[in-house]
């Protein structure tokens, strides 16, 4: 198991993706706890009287970082459901999978060392996202003077979430790039789904009341109620910036996302054990 690993984490280093997408999740973090930083810190909103004052007179120090540590969230989910999707796709695409099973015939050990190994690739880029958060989420609180980590146990708290968050992303995209082995297409569902799909449905349901809680336990307000986001946050500040203010639990929501990646990585493990390759 250890040599099949190995081998995983070594198809993942040996191409460019090994540091260009660590690249990509420190740069596009940044970028967005920068932008977010600035709308929070400077851009005036209403308030509870309906005045008009700064984001940062709204909100305590701790709940503005970690906003604003936060704020590249979609996009940094968005790419490990990437990962996800290309460890297998790029199997299939080269046509790779048929040496590696014939290189260890028992699949489920092949689709368990792929589970860790990019589990742990993950983590890597999910440490450059933070890193990039902190860098481009720092600039503007430096400016604002606001400290960059007003309460260090709650922000690591929420940063190692946020890895886990990361994690069960890439999951779903291992998952998905089992059951859909055209990566191209792999690629589209994927992200039209976060990007599109989802939001739109989520707000369809919303007009629905028997409806309306479900759109809490979908993957993308699941995984921003996991990071505890709003917590603290008066709810009519939160509906004014156009948020759901009745998430779940932190807990229930991390199970909600452990769940969709259990689902779709069972379902990849199917497959894969099953499926004819050539």
């Amino acid at each position: 198991m250890t040599g099949l690993v190995r081998s995983e984490l070594l198809k993942s280093f040996s191409t460019r993706m090994a540091w260009g997408m660590p690249l990509a999740q420190f740069i596009l973090a940044a970028v967005f706890a920068a932008i977010t930083g600035a709308f929070l810190l400077f851009v005036e909103m209403p308030g509870a009287d309906g005045q008009l004052v700064p984001g940062r007179e709204l909100f305590d120090d701790t709940v503005l970082t970690r906003m604003i540590y936060t704020g590249g969230l979609q996009v940094g989910y968005l790419l490990a459901m990437v990962l996800g999707i290309l460890t297998m796709g790029s199997e299939y695409r080269h046509k790779t999978l048929t040496a590696t099973f014939l290189a260890s015939p028992r699949r489920g050990r092949v689709v368990a060392s792929k589970i860790v190994a990019l589990s742990i690739v993950v983590v890597l880029n999910g440490l450059a996202h933070v890193l990039g958060a902190v860098v481009g989420g720092g600039i503007p609180l430096l400016i604002a003077g606001v400290p960059l980590f007003p309460e260090p146990l709650d922000l690591g708290t929420v940063l190692l979430r946020l890895l886990l968050v990361l994690v069960l992303w890439g999951l779903m995209g291992l998952g998905l790039g089992v059951l859909l082995p055209n990566q191209v297409v792999a690629l589209f569902v994927g992200v039209a789904f976060a990007f599109l799909v989802e939001p739109l449905l989520s707000l369809g349901i919303t007009f629905v009341d028997a409806l309306a809680d479900a759109a809490r336990f979908f993957p993308s307000q699941a995984s921003t109620a996991a990071l505890s986001v709003f917590e603290g946050i008066d709810p009519a500040a939160a509906q004014t910036m156009g948020f759901n203010p009745d998430q779940l639990s932190w807990w229930v929501a991390s199970l909600t996302l452990l769940v969709y990646a259990a689902v779709m990585t069972v379902i990849g493990w199917v497959l894969t054990a099953r499926r004819d390759v050539t």
